[in-house]
């Protein structure tokens, strides 16, 4: 069950990259020119969405993957490459428009869904791995782990998700990121600590059979943001007997 700040920040996320940001993202997602502080988050997130398909089979043939914010649809198409039946939801029309627009030839048995929505609808289905790029990283720690929750219960291998740390240097360059023009900033994210996710994330009973399986930090510039793996290490529980694990 989704939180009212979860949906409130839906619709501001929604109402940015749907109508004030459009003509930057679309850019910031090919090869065009970008202004320098473009050009270091487009860096950042070329790595980081390499190191999120890095912790993903390179055989994907047969599984089905969510992922959760596609924005432009990169990720998913390299996720579909690899033989993936691949989810790809965003709640901007627009960003799906886009992706839609872009998608190359899908060689082999790889195939993309895209969709217009919450990335928690659970009429999406059950899947094998889940991926989250920068879609939790504007949700307080709290709606991220009801957030993990809801998707863990409907996934089989892993949820791999990014979220702001919460750090001096975030902080310094938010400070500095208020001096920008408006085209240049995105909507506010909410650094989280690591160790406060995880204590959160071990007190959710959905989330007891899930582990966090490794972490690590992207920092490009104006692009700060941390890859979380986690991996489930239990069969699925019934809802009843949650919490009853020995």
């Amino acid at each position: 069950m989704t939180s009212t700040t979860y949906a409130s920040r839906r619709g501001e996320l929604t109402t940015y990259f749907d109508r004030t940001a459009v003509e930057a993202w679309a850019r910031l997602t090919t090869d065009a020119p970008v202004s320098k502080i473009r050009a270091t988050v487009r860096a950042g997130r070329d790595a980081m969405r390499g190191t999120l398909l890095s912790w993903l089979p390179e055989d994907m043939t047969g599984l089905r993957l969510l992922d959760a914010g596609c924005g432009t649809g990169a990720l998913a198409v390299e996720a579909a490459r690899r033989g993936a039946e691949v989810v790809a939801i965003d709640v901007s029309p627009t960003l799906v428009g886009l992706a839609q627009e872009r998608l190359p030839a899908i060689a082999g048995t790889g195939s993309i869904t895209f969709r217009v929505g919450d990335m928690l609808d659970p009429g999406l289905g059950r899947f094998d791995h889940v991926v989250a790029m920068d879609s939790l990283i504007h949700y307080r720690a709290s709606d991220i782990v009801r957030a993990l929750a809801a998707l863990a219960d409907r996934t089989q291998g892993s949820v791999v998700f990014t979220v702001a740390p919460r750090t001096a240097l975030l902080t310094l360059m938010h400070a500095a990121g208020k001096l920008f023009p408006k085209g240049d900033r995105a909507p506010a994210i909410v650094p989280v600590t690591e160790s406060g996710l995880r204590k959160r994330i071990g007190k959710e009973p959905t989330l007891d059979g899930f582990a966090v399986a490794r972490t690590k930090r992207i920092n490009s510039g104006f692009y700060l943001s941390n890859a979380i793996e986690l991996r489930r290490t239990l069969p699925p529980v019934p809802v009843g007997e949650r919490g009853q694990r020995p």
